[in-house]
Order: C-alpha cells, then structure tokens, then sequence
C-alpha cells in the first residue's frame, strides 16, 4: 500500500483525529470537529478530502465525490452508536418477549443507580412497543416423561445438550397481529428476547422468520445476537442491537456516499468494543459502544509495553469530556457485561473505565472543601475559557496556571466557534471563587490567592482519578506503584506527572501521536471474528471430548470467516476461551490458555489445561482455591484474529546538539510561579533530555513535566519521563481547604482498598459476588471517619458498635487482637451481619491512634430457620449465634475453637441448629480480619507519610465538614419551616401493619442549627421480630440526612454532632436484648424511613417495604427482595418496579432462577394503577408469580399490606401490596404480612408488592400549568467499567 493513501480515524463526540500514511510513506495527523455543519457534511470524508488534497496540491471541491483509486484502507472508530445511546436518538424499535415479562427490561435488576437520589433517574427504555409472545420454555429438570406427556409438554434437546420442556408452543396468529400493528405505527425495528433462548433458539428463530417476511427491516434475535444466559443482559443487548445497528447501518450509507462507488473495492474496517477490527457491513450495533476508546487502548498496547520490558501499564486517556483508564499486561483485558447510559450490554468489550469528567469537569466549593466534579461541563458548553457561558473546570484551572498557552490552540471557541480561548473570563471566575473561599476564613493572614485555589483544585482532581487506578489494579491482586502510566488524550499530558507520582510510579509514556492515540491505534489493529456458544457441562475428562469438537467447530468458523478476508493462514491466529466457574457461585471467568501446540495431558482438553489457567487467575486475583469444588463451563468461545501485520515504527533522528527553545513562559506549581522553558514536539529528536519545568507542545496536544521529573526523546520520537520524587510538604495541623478535600479521598480509598481485599480473599457468595459488605475506618475515640460502600443500613451502624465495645473494654486491648460482635445492643443491625473490630496501634504509642472495622451478611449462623431470617422468631437466640464482644483474635492467635463452640452454640436450642455453613463462616471472618489488617498497614503508612498529630487532626477536620454540611441543611429547613408555620418543628406519624406506631418530632435550633429527632410515641417492643436495634435508626437518619442535603459529603461521625436522637428505652426501635430483631433491618428501617421523610416533607411514601421471600427444603434455599413503587415529589413522577431506601438488592435473573431451583417464574411485571395519583404520581409496584415444582416451605416478611403509602400536599396513597397463594386447585388463600407456609407441587404464590404514595392534589383540568417538570440534574460524565460495575454492585444489596 506504499502508493496509496490509508487513513485510520477516531470520529469522537467533539473532535476527529486522522492519521493517514501517504504514498511514498510520508505521515499526516489531523484534528477538526466532529460536528460543523456550516463547512462539511461528515468529519471523517473532510478529514480524507483535506488530506488528499494537501498532499497531492489538487483542489478538491467539498461537493465533490472522492476518488477511491488512490485509497489503500479506511480504519475507522466511531462514537455514532455510543452518541445515539446517550441521546436516546437510536432507531424506533419494538420488544418481542415471552407473555407475562413485558416490563422486565424496564425492571431489570430492580436496583436503583444512585442510591441517595429521592428522584430515581433510570435510562428510559430503547423501545417504543412490546409485543408479548404467546410461548413458553422451561429446563426439564426432574419432570418425568408421563408427566410431560400429561401435560402436553415436549421435551427438546438445546445447543447445550441439556432438555428443555417446551410448556407453551407458539401462537404465531396472535404473533402475526400483534407484529402488523407495530408495522402500521412505523416501527420497522425488533428485538426479540424469549425466556432460555439463549439454548433453545426455535421459537426466537421462528419470530424473527415471521417478522422479516412481513417487512420489518432490522431484526435482533437475542439467541444469535450473544447466546448468553441470563435474559435480562441479553435482552439489553438484543434491544441495543435493534435500537443502534439501523442507525449506524444510515451513517456509514451516508459516509460511503461521500466516495465514487459508495467505497467498493476499498478495504473499510471499523473498531469495535473487543478491540478488533471488521468489515464495515458486520459493524453492528452492540459489539460497537467502544469503538473509539477500544482505539486507544490498542494504541498504548501496541507502542508502549514493550518499551519497558513488558512492564505491566496503565492507560490514562484524559480528553475534554472523559477520562478513560485501562490496563495492558500482554494480553487485553476483556469484560462480557458492561453498563453504559443505563444499559447492560453482554459483548466481549475491553476493560475501559471512564472515571472522572477529564478537562470538563467542575469545579465547586462546597461546605468548605474543594470539590471536583462528578458534574461536568460537557463539550457545549463547556469550561469558562470556551466563551460560551459554561461554568468553571479543570481546563480553566490549567488555563489560569499557565499549563495551556492559548497561543498554540485553534481559533474555535465562542458563540460562532472563530475565538481563541478566554484567558480573562477565567481569571475573573477564579477571582470570584477565591472570594468565595476566603470568606470562610476568618483570619486574613490564610486567605489564599486565585493561583493557589487554581493549584489546589488541580491536586483535589488528581487525588480524585488516583481512586479508581487504584482500584482497577487492586482488584486483580496487582500494585498500581509497578506500572507504567501511558498518557493519552488532549488533556492528560497536563496531569501525567503529578498522577504517576501520587501512584508511586517511576515511569511516564506518551506517544508521539498521543493527542490522536485512538485514531493510531486503528492502524495497528487487527481483524477480529468471535464465535461462542453456551455450554452447562463441568470440566472433568469425561466431557473433554465434548469441549473439544465444539472449540473445533468455532476455531473452524473464525478461520473461514478471516481466509474469506484473504488472511493467510498463517496470519490467522486463534484463542479458545472457556467460562468457567465454581459450582454453586456465579463468579465466572474466561480462561485461556498459552496454547504451544495442542496439549496431549490426560486430564485436560486438547487445547490446554484450562483448569489450570483457571485455578491460577483465581488464585491470583482471589487469594485462594476452593478444594474439591467441581467447575462448571458457561461459555464456549474462539477469538480468531487476522494478523495485518502494519509497520509504523518511524524512526526519529539522532540529535547532535541541544533542544531547541520555542520559547520561555511562567507556570505556577507548588513552589510557586517558574520560569518554564516551551518545546516543540517536531523540532525534538532522539536523545534529547528535557528536564522540568518544562512544557512540550504539539498541536494535538500540551505535555508538562514538573519539576523534579526529567523527559527523554526516544528513537521513535515519544516521550518518556522519570519522575521523580519533590520536596514534600510540611503539612500543620490547622484546617487547610485542598488537604483537606485531599485526605477525604485518601481516608475513602482507605475504606475501599479495605473492601477489595475482603471481596478477594472471602469465600461465600454473599460477600464475594453479592458484596455484602462494608468496611470502615475510625478515629480513636471511635467515631466514624469513612465507610465504603455507603449501604444505607450500615451507615454509622458501625461507629455504635466500635463505641459499644470502647465502653466495655477501655484500655483492655492489646495490639493483636480482634473483636467480633453482632449484638443488637452492641450496635449490630441484625445476627447475619458479623462486624470484626481491630484496634491500630502506632509504634511507640500505647492507645489505639484508630480503629478498622468490616461488616459482612454471613449467610447462615443458625437459629431455627436455614439463612437466619426466621418470620415468626420471638427471640434473638432463635435467630442464630450471638456475639456480644468476642475476642476472635487473641494476641494474634485465631481462636477458632471458641468461634466453632459459639457457631454452634443455637443447636443447644430445642427446634433450632448451629451454623449450617461452618466453612464458610470461618473463611469469611478470616477474610474480615486480612481487610482489617490491610487497613492497619494502610494508616500507618498515612502516619508514615504525614504525622499522628496531622493524620488525626484531617480526621477531625473531615468531620467537622459533614457536620457544617448538615448544619446547613437544618437552618434551610428550619427557616423555612418557621416562615410557613411559626415554628421550628416537624412531626409525622405512621404505622407498622400490626398497628405499631413510629412516631417522631423533630425540634430544630435554628441559631445553633442542630436538632433533637424525638421519637417519643413509638409503640413497645413487638411479640415478634420487626423490633429495630437503635443502630438501625441512627442509619436510617444519616440516610435521610445525606439523600435531603443532595450532594455528595463525607458520611461520617460529623454527620450526627447537630442531631440528638432520642429514642425511648423498651420501644420497638430500642427492644430489650433478648427480643427478635431480623424483621427490623429489612422491615422496620424502610418505615423509619418514612417516618423522617414525612416529617420534612420530601416526598411521599415509596413502597416501604423489601418484600422478603424465602422457599426451601433440606437441599435447596432460596432468597429473595422484589421491588415496588417510589413516592413522588414536589418535581416528580415515582419510579415504577425499583427498591427503595434502605435496600438496593438486585434481583436473580429469570433464567437463573430457573435453572438451579425447582420453581417456574410465571410473570414479572410492573402492577399498573397501584402508584398513587397526584400532580406527580407514585411509582408503580410488580405483579410477581412463583409456581413451585416440587414441595417447599414458603417463608414471607413483609409490610404495608395494612397501611397504605402515604401521599403528600394532597396526593393520593398507594396501594398496598398482597400476599397471595393460589393453590393447584384453585384455592386462593391470602397470606398475612409474616407467614410460612408449606407448599406442594403445582401451587402458586402471587406477590403484589405496594406503590408509592402521589404528590400534589390531582387536578385534570389544571395539571400542566401545576406539573414544572423536574430541574435538570447537573450534567455528569457517563461511568463505565469494571471498577463501575464493581460500585454498583457494592450499593447493590
């Protein structure tokens, strides 16, 4: 392809990049926006039309069609799909999925995405219409053959060799009418999704057949689209395949019709999210979401790894709207479920977290600390310096200190995008929030100048992007300090240094092109063909031969696929891949293996020993194995790759003599304002050394090297940088803004780095995938100073505990011991939640300087029901084993035979068991005490760092600021209050469904800004188990504290100084000890809720409810939360199928559910007209229905089938929800609120979960001008990754 041109090209949300090699091997890069519509049609074809024309010296009129004879390839990434994701500007589509789920996509996995927001914001749905298929599959499971010929079942043998019966054939009358009024409304779309296709494809082939031969144009079959189980997923990703690939199917007719012949006989390859390439008409819709980040990745991969030795490296992509981070150890690493602008997608995509808002993001202060995003300013419109009205954010900070030197930016800011960038804009809105700042200081020797505000924004937004580095390698058992940092983007050359050096990191990389580094890496790429399938056997010898005639089959259609590309064979390589997992968990991996010809082992596959591979990935990245546990294939896959073998190593010349200066400018840093000598990246040549400060420009991008880091010109003209260590600062103990913004993410990571090694190294299913957990750290007097996760019902549970035992114990503890408690009384929540308590010792000091403390939802500890949540216990010691101040570690000595005595200890009770889970319990707390000691080891290296006396003076101060934040909020409250009645005081009252009041005042000092929460008026202690341990209402009052302040502060000890809570001794919310209080955590904290939010007058009643169901017998348990309806507010209608408050558990998916236990899910659906009506209506709550395939008992805990959800200001209650069991003979029984119940085959439970209440008196004939919808919530970047995926797990229980 030397005499032709080949153009690879990133088309981003605001710029395209091009890199095009020209004949004769010259090289071009080019950068223009994306969207210009006053000059050209499409960026890419300008981007190729400028090139051409540049290079050649032939004008070549906009209007024109390109020639094509002179173009080699076209490698393209594209943000088209992920932007018509975003915007909801997809194609219309329909869903066709199986009768009785017609609103589970609209559930999904019931979890809320921000679990402080009191306006649920979910996605909306990519669908227009749902058509719901009349037909029905099953597993067969245990059913006989004369069963299922009584019923009129047929058994049918799946892709996965397992038998499925086929309960309910298909109704193509009803499908083809159904289909007709779709097509006659305009929608020429469909995603079909039908319930276990993902193995049994006939019914979702035979749609999709019917549907193509009645003129749809675009049909997503979810069996062929990923053959994954688990529908929800699935059905995300079909719905996503419909709604994008018509829409990218129209961009690439319009690009092609920008070149004579529409492209033919030109090599176009697009990106897509794996990493690989393929032809422009495979492009499709979900395989294509990270099109243009996958680039990049590619890029840093391909140039910088081997620069280093293969030293493992960290991609920092920071742009004007995203900062990307990503890692590369010699293999790209992929994940299969990934969530983006709200939906979960099921497609091989790399593992690209967008973490922070990159140049956009803003900058606030806040409650007197420096805040820096998640709110962004977006590409429109933009930072302060972009001229058109946008607020303040990283880019103006750069700006003011002088990183970025306008003169070397294009003319293409302000209102007619012809301006350069508005350096005096800037400096006045610094002015103001300098202003700001110092007028929370009292004394005028501190205030600061806008530079230093400038500096410490920047530090605070470097602290802020260090978090998820460090999670992303910590997760995988890997130390960030033992990377590189490969810097990319327009944005990260400012910040490379300053994060490398806060990581711990010795070496910086940025490419010569690294302003365009994902348009380069399109050129490096390779072609990539995937083909999978769905597998249920276990790997052991027996089903080798198995495994191997279908990683045949597959390897087979990869090779096909690509010779058909004109790929040798011996370009062609491919990778087998199984999904393997433990049985009995739901953690699985994609494993492959170095596959050095085919492997002749008896006890492995031909392709390799993939137990192996996986043994060792577990082990690494979990700390351990599981012994003698059999392991289960999900997934069949081969990744075939066309290797295109593209050199574009270009070599720099050898430099004879020094850098040349550009010119010399002034940049502040922490030592001030320096003296900054400015290169040239194309005047630079190998060898050259450029110590900092200094700035390196080109015109993609600006990189600085501050002082003490010293920059080497390497022989292909990238820049490598060694950082090096600066003086470090002399930090007192007085309250500085920027330290302590700075120590707050610190004492976060803290808790979060803790929270990584319990999820590694723990073994149980609750805290290793559900991530049931929370770990904490706290201050010597055992005040809290920071917990992660936020799960609403630990927040401050655990100071109550950590105080409990200070009050006990004194100064009994030694270095080396550990305590475990559980006890109501003591601060515990309920039984199954094990808190483990280790005092920090510092060197020579004799007290604790801190504590750590992790909390993890055991599944079983005894008690007279299996999961130790009986519905009917009366008494805590039915409920499991009780730990009131156990020394678990004794002077380092695990004391495992006392905690086996105490584990088994409710077997002495008549009716009851000890643990049934031993293993795991001891496993488990031995994964509590290794997250403790990793958080010991992490304050003592703080102290290290910083000193006692300033590591717990930031503590105070982080403190003080969630107590100044609250503070805030009761004077707002309260001066409202007093000016609507005269006083400052609240009161609401409600109701448990035995008739149980809860009732609070609160009395508000509006000139102190504190407040006594009285709940004076609640009912006795319960006979029965819906009593609430005060530490469940101190949760539930920093819950509603933080979700009515609306922004994010530190959740803390500071949170509850303004508050009194006063709770009167021997009521429900402060039982006696012996009383049963499983019902309060999941029951009584939602009422609790309720309660305060009443009285503040928020919003109306959500659901208030978890909707507990357990069924099993002695082999199987099950356990379960459904969702309901959330309470409208002043501004908003109530989500509709979502949990509320003080839960967020997700929901198992149908197919799961079905297959690994003995129940049918009939339906799942939203209950229309159960929210209550108002100018802005309640949520909605579901109908769900379990049909139970052989005898089980049944177990509910519920609320609100009494009482209904309140509305407010006028609107109208919800419903309340209802217990039903319809037995097989038709029998309707209703179910109390607690009930348990045995059940027989062919029996039936309907649960109808509540609304939520209405807000506003409903009136028809006004109700727009009354409706203002809801304020726009602030912009933010859209999250994505594992390290995301991981967090919303984590508020996910």
């Amino acid at each position: 392809m030397e005499d032709k041109f080949c153009f690879a090209i990133d088309r981003g949300g605001t710029f395209t990049d091009v890199y095009a090699r020209c004949p004769g091997g010259s090289v071009r890069v080019l950068k223009l926006l994306s969207v210009d519509p006053n000059n050209y049609e499409d960026a890419p074809t300008e981007g190729i039309r400028r090139v051409i024309q540049e290079e050649t010296g032939k004008s070549i009129p906009r209007t024109s069609l390109l020639e094509t004879n002179n173009i080699g390839w076209i490698r393209m990434g594209t943000t088209v799909a992920t932007n018509a994701l975003l915007e909801r500007k997809g194609e219309r589509m329909a869903l066709a999925i199986t009768e009785g789920f017609k609103d589970l996509l609209h559930i999904g996995n019931q979890a809320r995405p921000n679990i402080f927001d009191l306006e649920i914001v979910c996605p909306d749905v990519l669908y227009e219409e749902v058509i719901e298929v009349q037909e029905r599959v099953i597993p067969r499971q245990d059913t006989s053959t004369s069963e299922a010929i009584n019923n009129q079942w047929s058994v049918s043998k799946t892709s996965t060799a397992e038998e499925v019966l086929v309960t309910k054939q298909l109704n193509e009358e009803k499908l083809r009418k159904n289909l007709k009024n779709i097509l006659e409304k305009g929608i020429k779309s469909l995603a079909v999704v039908l319930i276990h296709s993902y193995m049994y494809k006939a019914h979702e082939e035979r749609v999709g057949a019917i549907a193509e031969e009645m003129g749809f144009s675009h049909v997503s079959l979810s069996s062929l689209v990923i053959p994954m189980v688990k529908v929800v997923p699935r059905g995300f990703t079909a719905c996503c395949d419909a709604y994008l690939t018509p829409h990218i199917r129209s961009y690439l007719k319009g690009f092609s019709a920008g070149f004579k012949n529409q492209l033919k006989g030109v090599n176009v390859l697009f990106m897509q999210s794996d990493g690989g390439l393929t032809q422009m008409d495979r492009f499709i819709g979900s395989r294509a979401i990270l099109s243009g980040p996958a680039g990049g990745v590619v890029g840093y991969a391909m140039t910088s790894y081997q620069q280093f030795d293969s030293k493992p490296v960290i991609g920092f992509d920071m742009g004007g709207t995203s900062t990307d981070v990503s890692r590369y150890a010699g293999e790209y690493e992929h994940v299969f479920e990934s969530t983006t602008a709200g939906i979960t997608i099921q497609a091989p995509q790399l593992d690209v977290n967008t973490v922070a808002a990159g140049g956009g993001s803003r900058l606030f202060f806040r409650s007197g600390m420096f805040v820096v995003g998640p709110e962004s300013a977006g590409a429109h419109p933009g930072p302060v310096c972009y001229k058109k009205g946008g607020p303040l954010a990283v880019t103006d900070a750069n700006l003011v200190l002088g990183r970025l030197l306008p003169q070397y930016f294009p003319k293409i800011f302000g209102p007619k995008e012809n301006e350069p960038l508005d350096k005096e804009s800037t400096l006045k809105a610094f002015k103001r929030i300098t202003d700001e700042v110092n007028s929370s200081k009292s004394d005028p020797s501190k205030h600061l100048r806008y530079e230093e505000v400038a500096m410490g924004f920047i530090r605070v937004a470097n602290e802020a992007m260090c978090r998820p580095i460090r999670a992303l390698t910590q997760a995988k058992g890997h130390d960030t300090s033992h990377h590189v940092l490969a810097v990319f983007g327009g944005a990260g050359g400012q910040h490379a240094c300053a994060v490398a050096r806060a990581l711990g990191m010795q070496s910086v990389v940025i490419h010569k092109y690294a302003g365009i580094l994902s348009a380069f890496g399109m050129a490096l790429a390779d072609v990539v063909h995937e083909a999978q399938e769905p597998c249920s056997k276990s790997y052991v010898p027996a089903n080798f031969s198995y495994l191997d005639e279908h990683l045949e089959a597959l390897e087979k259609e990869c090779v096909d696929y690509l010779q058909g590309q004109g790929f040798s064979s011996s370009n062609i390589v491919c990778e087998a891949y199984l999904n393997l997992r433990y049985q009995g968990t739901d953690c699985a991996l994609m494993c492959t293996v170095n596959k050095d010809g085919l492997s002749t082992k008896s006890d492995a596959c031909k392709y390799g020993d993939f137990k192996q591979a996986f043994l060792e990935r577990y082990q690494r990245e979990f700390g351990f194995v599981i012994a003698d546990r059999k392991i289960f294939v999900d997934d069949i896959r081969v990744r075939g790759i066309g290797k295109l073998m593209i050199d574009t190593g270009e070599v720099v010349p050898q430099a004879e003599e020094e850098p040349k200066i550009e010119t010399v400018t002034s940049i502040y840093f922490k030592e001030g304002w320096l003296e900054t000598r400015v290169y040239m990246l194309s005047s630079l040549l190998s060898g050259h050394t450029i110590p900092g400060p200094a700035i390196i420009m080109d015109k993609l991008s600006t990189i600085l090297i501050e002082p003490g880091c010293v920059g080497h010109i390497t022989s292909q003209g990238d820049v490598q940088i060694q950082v090096g260590s600066t003086k470090r600062d002399k930090i007192g103990t007085e309250l500085d803004a920027i330290q302590l913004s700075i120590f707050s993410h610190r004492f976060m990571s803290l808790a979060e780095q803790m929270g990584r090694i319990l999820q590694r190294t723990s073994i149980s299913t609750n805290i290793k995938e559900r991530l049931d957990f929370s770990c904490a750290l706290f201050g010597p007097d055992g005040g809290l100073v920071s917990n992660a996760p936020h799960i609403p019902v630990h927040l401050g549970a655990m100071q109550e505990t950590v105080l409990y035992q200070l009050q006990l114990l004194g100064d009994k503890l030694k270095d080396g011991d550990v305590l475990l408690s559980n006890h109501p009384t003591a601060g515990g929540s309920h039984l199954p939640d094990l808190t483990v308590i280790t005092p920090v010792f510092y060197k020579s000091v004799h007290r604790p300087v801190f504590y750590v403390a992790s909390r993890g939802h055991h599944a079983d500890i005894g008690g007279i029901t299996p999961g130790s949540m009986p519905p009917h216990s009366t008494s805590i010691h039915e409920e499991g084993a009780v730990f009131l101040s156990f020394k678990l570690v004794d002077q380092g000595i695990f004391q495992e035979k006392k905690l086996i005595e105490a584990l088994m200890d409710p077997g002495k009770i008549p009716g009851s068991s000890g643990t049934r889970n031993l293993k795991d319990n001891l496993s488990d707390l031995r994964a509590q005490v290794a997250a403790n000691h990793r958080g010991i080891l992490l304050v003592n290296e703080l102290i290290d760092y910083y000193s006692l006396d300033v590591v717990q003076a930031y503590m105070g101060h982080i403190q003080s600021n969630a107590e100044v934040a609250v503070k805030e909020l009761l004077k707002e409250v309260g001066c409202r209050i007093f000016k609507k009645t005269g006083v400052a005081a609240l009161h609401a009252i409600d109701y448990m469904d035995d008739g149980s009041p809860i009732e609070l005042t609160v009395n508000i000092n509006i000139k102190k800004e504190t407040a006594v929460f009285d709940f004076g008026g609640t009912g006795p202690e319960i006979w029965g188990n819906c009593n609430a341990p005060r530490a469940i209402t101190v949760s539930a009052v920093i819950y509603c504290l933080r979700s009515m302040v609306g922004h994010d502060i530190p959740l803390n000890q500071g949170c509850l100084k303004p508050i009194s809570i006063k709770i009167p001794p021997g009521c429900l919310l402060d039982p006696s000890p012996d009383a049963a209080v499983v019902g309060g955590n999941v029951q009584t904290s939602q009422r609790v809720v309720d309660v305060i939010l009443r009285a503040f007058g928020v919003c109306a009643a959500s659901q208030g409810c978890m909707n507990n169901v357990t069924f099993g017998d002695e082999s199987i348990g099950y356990y379960e939360t459904v969702a309901g309806g959330a309470g409208a507010g002043p501004t908003w209608h109530g989500r509709s199928g979502v949990h509320v408050h003080m839960t967020n558990t997700r929901i198992t998916d149908p197919e799961i559910l079905e297959t690994r236990y003995p129940v049918i899910l009939n339906k799942f659906t939203l209950n229309p007209g159960t929210g209550g009506n108002g100018i802005f209506r309640g949520g909605d709550g579901v109908a769900r229905e379990l049909l139970f395939r052989r005898p089980l008992t049944l177990s509910i805990l519920t609320e609100r089938r009494v009482f209904t959800p309140y509305g407010l200001e006028g609107g109208e209650d919800g419903q309340r929800g209802n217990n039903l069991l319809v037995r097989k003979c038709g029998r309707v029984i209703r179910l109390a609120s607690k009930a348990s119940v045995n059940v027989e085959k062919g029996d039936m439970f309907r649960l109808l979960t509540p609304g939520g209440g209405g807000f506003g008196t409903p009136d028809n004939s006004n109700a727009d001008s009354k409706c203002s919808k809801p304020p726009k919530k602030r912009q933010r970047h859209i999250e994505r990754g594992s390290v995301y995926e991981y967090t919303r797990a984590q508020e996910s229980v």
